[in-house]
């Protein structure tokens, strides 16, 4: 049996734990988390979960990172973290790296979970299907998006991509006012610009332009607490509109990639799960014209799995030293 430091490192959290492999079977630690901000790099987060861990670390990292790993320089999207591969192998005097994209973690990981861990959100009540393409998007501090090419469980290829990126389509008067307010920011206004947690944010503010004033809710938190309860109308309404986003950006890839089946994971995600069935989510997500049929026969789910990112990252791990 072999142990690794497994981690899943996002633009606000950076997840630690301890997983160990043997043959098929991967077992993750409890985990440590700990936020980006507050610590300068990557190894300076490594050594706290060091101290909280009060042992010694396996030599061993796979970490599922929240941007595009090509290369030996990456950075997080969202994040002031920089990475160089040979420069973390030798200060944290490890014998082997191996990373990933935060969402192709969790394409990784649905080899090894079970339906349990599923929850139907459109779509019909079947499983994932066992061979084809299941399109993984999970919106977070950003939004990430993979591709799970699927042969049978074991076998498969995950795809990474920056779909989070392409520019946002809007759908409607509403959302045409939306998006040419906020090319007034950013000018070109992508995908996660409106589907991600601050994409709730950027909704919000635009929407109380739209009303005549300044929205009166400052703090995201409080902002996101307020859209969840349904105690502030504009919020609520703001986050119901980030869902048919979702929706519709689903669909989209889902198209795009000739799948099968769709996963939502991410922070936000799951902190939709009652919301999404309940808001025009699955609506935008058929809504595809000629192939509206196509899209309303495939089943779309959301991974409930408690840290999905720290399984896929030593899964990958596991998979790709075992084939070596």
């Amino acid at each position: 049996m072999q142990q690794i430091v497994t981690a899943d490192i996002g633009g606000t959290h950076a997840r630690f734990a301890v997983a160990a492999l043997d043959g098929n079977q991967v077992k993750v630690g409890e985990p440590v988390t700990l936020k980006t901000c507050e610590h300068v790099t990557f190894e300076d987060a490594w050594q706290q979960f060091r101290r909280c861990s009060g042992t010694n670390l396996p030599k061993h990292l796979a970490a599922a990172v929240a941007g595009p790993v090509a290369g030996n320089d990456l950075s997080l999207t969202n994040s002031q973290w920089r990475f160089n591969r040979e420069q973390i192998l030798g200060r944290l005097n490890l014998d082997s790296i191996l990373l990933v994209n935060d969402l192709g973690a969790v394409a990784h990981a649905l080899s090894a979970i079970d339906e349990d861990s599923l929850v139907g959100l459109a779509g019909p009540d079947d499983p994932l299907p066992a061979q084809g393409v299941v399109t993984v998007i999970g919106p977070g501090t950003g939004l990430g998006a993979a591709l799970l090419v699927r042969r049978s469980r074991q076998d498969y290829d995950v795809i990474e991509t920056e779909a989070g990126h392409m520019d946002f389509a809007a759908l409607d008067a509403v959302e045409d006012r939306i998006v040419g307010e906020l090319r007034k920011t950013f000018r070109r206004v992508s995908v996660e610009r409106l589907v991600s947690g601050p994409g709730l944010r950027n909704i919000y503010d635009v929407l109380g332009r739209f009303q005549g004033g300044q929205a009166m809710i400052g703090d995201d938190a409080e902002l996101w607490s307020a859209a969840l309860q349904g105690t502030d109308r504009l919020a609520a309404v703001a986050l119901d509109r980030l869902c048919m986003c979702l929706g519709a950006v689903a669909g989209d890839l889902a198209l795009a990639q000739g799948a099968s089946a769709v996963v939502v994971a991410g922070g936000v995600g799951r902190r939709l799960q009652e919301r999404l069935c309940k808001s025009g989510f699955a609506d935008r997500f058929i809504a595809k014209g000629r192939f509206e049929r196509r899209l309303a026969a495939m089943p779309v789910k959301l991974i409930t799995y408690p840290e999905p990112g720290l399984l896929g990252a030593a899964v990958a791990f596991a998979r790709r030293y075992r084939s070596d």
